[in-house]
C-alpha cells in the first residue's frame, strides 16, 4: 500500500476532524518529504549495491528469455522410436561402416526403450497412486488454510478489542483533555492580555515622560 493512501486506525478519537485546508497543508508537507518518482538516486546513507555475477547457465537462460525463445528443458527425441538407418540394399552387411551404423542405431534404440519403459512405469504409478497423493495434499493444504484462518480471526478479534479499549480510554479522559485545553487557551489569552496591557502601560509612561520633559 502506498504511503499517501495508507489509513491508520490508531489516531485519537476525541480530536476534531481536520478541515480540507488543514488536510491539504499536511499533504503538501508529506509530498515535499517524499522522493520524486523521477529521482532514481538512492539515499546517501545506503551502501552501494554489490555487483552481481551470474553463472554461465543463468546467463544463457537470461539470454533465452530476452530473445523470447521457447524453453527446451526436456529432450523429447529420447521418447521417440528410433528409425532404422538408411542403408543401400546393395551394401555389404559385413562392411565395417555398415556394422558401425547399425550398432549406433541399436544403441539408440536400447536407450529409447529404457526411457519409454521408465516413462510407462511412471505413468502407471501416477495413475495408481497420483489421485490419492493429490487428495492427501489437498487435505493438508485445507488444514493449513483453516489454521491460518483461525489465526487471522483471532488477530482480528484482538485488534477489535484493542480498538474498543483504546477508544474507551480516550473517551474516559476526553473531558479532562478538553478542560486542560480550555485552561491552556485561557492561560495563553491571559498572557497575551497581560503583555498587551504592559505594552500599553509602557507607552503611557513614555508619553508622560516626554510631556514632562517638554
Amino acid at each position: 500500500m502506498a504511503l499517501t493512501t495508507a489509513v491508520h486506525d490508531s489516531l485519537p478519537y476525541i480530536d476534531r476532524e481536520p478541515t480540507p485546508a488543514e488536510r491539504a497543508a499536511a499533504q503538501a508537507l508529506i509530498d515535499a518529504e517524499l522522493p520524486s518518482s523521477h529521482d532514481s538516486q538512492t539515499h546517501p546513507s545506503l551502501p552501494p549495491l554489490s555487483e552481481h555475477h551470474f553463472s554461465p547457465m543463468i546467463e544463457a537462460e537470461l539470454s533465452r528469455i530476452e530473445a523470447k525463445q521457447p524453453l527446451k528443458a526436456i529432450d523429447l527425441s529420447r521418447y521417440e522410436a528410433v528409425e532404422p538407418p538408411a542403408t543401400s540394399p546393395h551394401s555389404d552387411e559385413k562392411h565395417p561402416e555398415t556394422l558401425q551404423t547399425w550398432r549406433a542405431a541399436l544403441a539408440r534404440a536400447y536407450t529409447a526403450h529404457a526411457y519409454l519403459a521408465s516413462r510407462q512405469n511412471n505413468l502407471h504409478l501416477l495413475e495408481q497412486f497420483g489421485k490419492n497423493s493429490w487428495l492427501v495434499g489437498n487435505a493438508q493444504l485445507e488444514d493449513e488454510l483453516r489454521a491460518l484462518e483461525r489465526e487471522l480471526a483471532e488477530r482480528k478479534t484482538e485488534i477489535d478489542l484493542l480498538v474498543v479499549e483504546r477508544r474507551g480510554a480516550q473517551e474516559a479522559v476526553a473531558a479532562e483533555v478538553k478542560g486542560l485545553e480550555e485552561a491552556w487557551k485561557r492561560g495563553v489569552a491571559r498572557v497575551l492580555e497581560t503583555e498587551v496591557a504592559a505594552e500599553a502601560l509602557r507607552r503611557e509612561i513614555l508619553e508622560r515622560r516626554r510631556m514632562g520633559a517638554s
